[in-house]
């Protein structure tokens, strides 16, 4: 394996691993999948790439997916809290509406940045060695987002958004608006979304209106490979174990590429990794797996 696609992996891993942070707010926090997010992210794409082709300066342009985002979000709580609708239905409904909407923004089906400016086009980031911009600007991201993420968890909102996953019932009886909390998650939530569909369309030059299908397996293989690789952390301690995930996934990728694969079923071995990392706590169980190990370790010394 060279050294460029090991950087490249790392990369990618950065930039992806918007989508676990986002993601984690609503599938751990909360405690519900929002299949919004297939939805969200093409639509961060779009809106970005189209403000980069009418002259918009590529910051603004991200700063605009996040605020769609964030729409997406609010539209699918609303559903869910006022209009009653299940979370997961409720989801979908916004993911399809914004397929319709992801077509009005960009005028066709996909949207190139072929000689458009880019976050990624800095001067300090083009004088980098090849595949370095992406990991630069991905833990210049990632880093500012976890540490947001991290204050944002410890302030009294923030805690009132944890109740309100933890225990509904109990977070109403101290007062907290348990509605206002899920939908203020779903607009940060999927504003993260929206700023990776941004961020990954900026770094491969275009934006499709397919480019959602599958993103919640990428953005939960993240979250519980990172889960699984490090084992009890603690809160913040796991928001960083998200962006650790989504590199080590992508290291997985790079060797079933390496294996010689066809790239067409990417996919599937995404799904198939995710599947076998969400069912270790079974084959534990099974297998006695910690049993053998501390037996294992216990004879070694």
């Amino acid at each position: 394996m060279s050294i460029g696609l090991g950087v490249s992996a790392i990369g990618q891993g950065l930039l992806w691993a918007t989508l676990g942070l986002g993601l984690f707010l609503t599938f751990r926090i909360l405690d519900f999948p929002d299949m919004t997010v297939e939805g969200t992210f093409p639509m961060g794409a779009a809106t970005c790439v189209a403000a980069i082709n009418h002259g918009i300066n590529p910051f603004w342009a991200t700063i605009m997916a996040i605020g769609v985002g964030m729409l997406c979000g609010l539209a699918t709580g609303l559903l869910y809290t006022k209009g009653k609708i299940p979370i997961l239905l409720a989801g979908i409904l916004v993911m399809t509406a914004a397929y319709s909407i992801n077509l009005r923004i960009m005028g066709r089906s996909n949207l190139t940045l072929l000689d458009k400016p880019t976050l990624l086009k800095g001067a300090f980031l083009q004088s980098l060695p090849m595949y370095f911009d992406s990991v630069v600007l991905g833990m210049i991201v990632i880093a500012l987002l976890t540490l947001v993420l991290i204050y944002f968890l410890q302030t009294d909102l923030g805690q009132a958004f944890i109740a309100t996953g933890d225990n509904e019932k109990m977070a109403r009886s101290l007062g907290i608006k348990t509605d206002n909390m899920k939908i203020m998650g779903l607009m940060v939530s999927n504003g993260v979304i929206g700023l990776g569909g941004a961020l990954v369309a900026q770094n491969d030059g275009y934006a499709d209106v397919n480019m959602g299908i599958g993103v919640i397996v990428i953005a939960l293989a993240s979250i519980i490979i990172g889960e699984v690789a490090f084992g009890e952390l603690t809160m913040n301690q796991r928001l960083v174990a998200v962006t650790l995930g989504s590199i080590l996934y992508r290291f997985v990728l790079l060797v079933v590429l390496r294996l010689g694969f066809n790239t067409n079923d990417l996919k599937l071995f995404s799904s198939v990794v995710l599947a076998l990392c969400m069912m270790v706590p079974v084959f534990r169980n099974v297998f006695n797996l910690k049993h053998v190990i501390k037996r294992g370790v216990s004879i070694d010394e």
